[in-house]
């Protein structure tokens, strides 16, 4: 063999062994993990409880019917705005408006029979009564002058004792009647101050049953409580009612009430005057803001939930917001101001503690790192970090392969934690 052939034979020999080797070294290594990470940013952060809620007016004015009747004339419509006393509706009070006349007329002669009772009675029975007695007794003191003047004419034999006899005569009768006129006045002011008292009673009830019927006929005309929005108006003309049922219901809705149903476990972190913020999803382009007042103070099952009822203040200045709809509730409950923050997907939990990967440079590669941390407050794609990390850390994100402590990776993308968390929100 010719010594040049031979020593290219051994070079291409020599060349593919070296090849053989680097292939079997390369089929023993793990592939590469291509993921994306984040670096840490500085933010506010708002931890927030998200729940649900029903919009309730906070001084609502409820108006029921006093008396059985017919809706005789209708003068508003539901959701208008009304001034106070201005009239809704009018029912049928004919009836009570006769009766009330009737009673009025009553009172009226009551009110007289006590005026005449007060005064001695009245005027002609008591002029009767006094003169016939006064008559009486001027009889009786002619009588007994008479009397006299025929003694001493007797005396004197210048009068008989047949004419004696004839005015003693007289003389008794007239007494008699003394004695029973002045027992017929007796009586008559016994019966004037009898009359007194019953005639004082009567006019107390007559006062009353006409006070009675004033009412029932004022209660036919239903007029607005206060200014405000007339939010349920049930009844239309011709309707029958009876005594309680609804006829109106309004509230001033410029400032609502929603009352917010809060799960067990989120109720610890509720506070007054924590920053309200409501939803609807039948106007899913507002917003309406407002404050918490009334902690809950028990737990009530809603459903198949366990709830506390958080009472909000929302200002409704446009009226948008109506009585009784079903709204979604954000409570804004801690804030923080220029922390470092990581996407919640960077971060795990293992037996109670939390962790991230932190991309760390190698020879040559990128490997990770397994790095215990210290969280605090979280929103809705952040969680606040309290320790373990800076600035200057690059964080892996989550991708489809399970990321491990030591795993060799390569970065496809970088970028901060705040537009990763708007991107999430996306």
């Amino acid at each position: 063999m010719d010594r040049r052939l031979r020593n290219r034979l051994l070079i291409f020999l020599a060349a593919a062994g070296l090849l053989a080797y680097a292939l079997v070294a390369l089929s023993g290594r793990q592939p590469v993990a291509k993921i994306s990470a984040v670096y840490p940013a500085r933010e506010n952060i708002v931890s927030s409880i998200s729940s649900n809620g029903k919009v309730e007016p906070i001084a609502p004015y409820v108006v029921r019917a006093q008396l059985e009747t017919f809706v005789e004339k209708v003068l508003v419509t539901e959701g208008q705005q009304v001034k106070k006393g201005q009239l809704l509706l009018e029912l049928n009070v004919k009836d009570a408006s006769a009766l009330l006349a009737q009673a009025r007329a009553r009172l009226l002669k009551a009110q007289d029979d006590f005026r005449a009772a007060n005064s001695g009675g009245r005027a002609d029975e008591a002029a009767r009564v006094t003169g016939d007695l006064a008559k009486a007794l001027a009889d009786r003191d002619r009588l007994q002058r008479n009397h006299d003047a025929l003694q001493r004419l007797l005396a004197r034999q210048a009068a008989t004792k047949d004419e004696l006899s004839a005015n003693e005569l007289e003389l008794a009768k007239a007494q008699a009647e003394i004695t029973r006129l002045t027992a017929a006045k007796q009586e008559f002011e016994r019966n004037v101050h009898l009359s007194s008292g019953v005639s004082s009673l009567q006019v107390q009830q007559a006062q009353s049953e006409v006070a009675a019927l004033e009412e029932k006929v004022r209660d036919g005309h239903i007029a607005a409580p206060i200014d405000g929005t007339l939010y349920s108006f049930p009844v239309h003309q011709g309707d029958f009612v009876k005594v309680g049922d609804l006829l109106a219901e309004m509230a001033d809705l410029h400032q609502v009430r929603v009352r917010a149903f809060v799960d067990e476990p989120e109720i610890g972190a509720l506070a007054p005057n924590q920053p309200v913020r409501i939803t609807w999803d039948a106007m899913p382009d507002h917003s309406w803001q407002g404050v918490t007042e009334v902690i809950p103070k028990q737990v009530v099952p809603r459903g198949t939930r366990s709830v506390g009822e958080l009472l909000c203040s929302v200002n409704n200045d446009k009226l948008q917001l109506l009585p009784n709809v079903n709204v979604s509730v954000r409570i804004n409950s801690q804030e923080r101001h220029n922390v470092l923050v990581v996407p919640r997907g960077t971060v795990a939990t293992e037996d109670g503690q939390r962790y991230v990967f932190v991309v760390k440079s190698g020879l040559g590669t990128r490997v990770l790192e397994k790095r215990q941390i210290q969280v605090g407050i979280a929103d809705s794609t952040h969680y606040e970090v309290v320790s373990g990390l800076d600035s200057k850390d690059l964080v892996a994100l989550p991708s489809d392969v399970e990321l491990q402590d030591g795993m060799r990776v390569k970065i496809v993308n970088t970028e901060s934690a705040f537009l990763q968390g708007h991107q999430d929100d996306r």
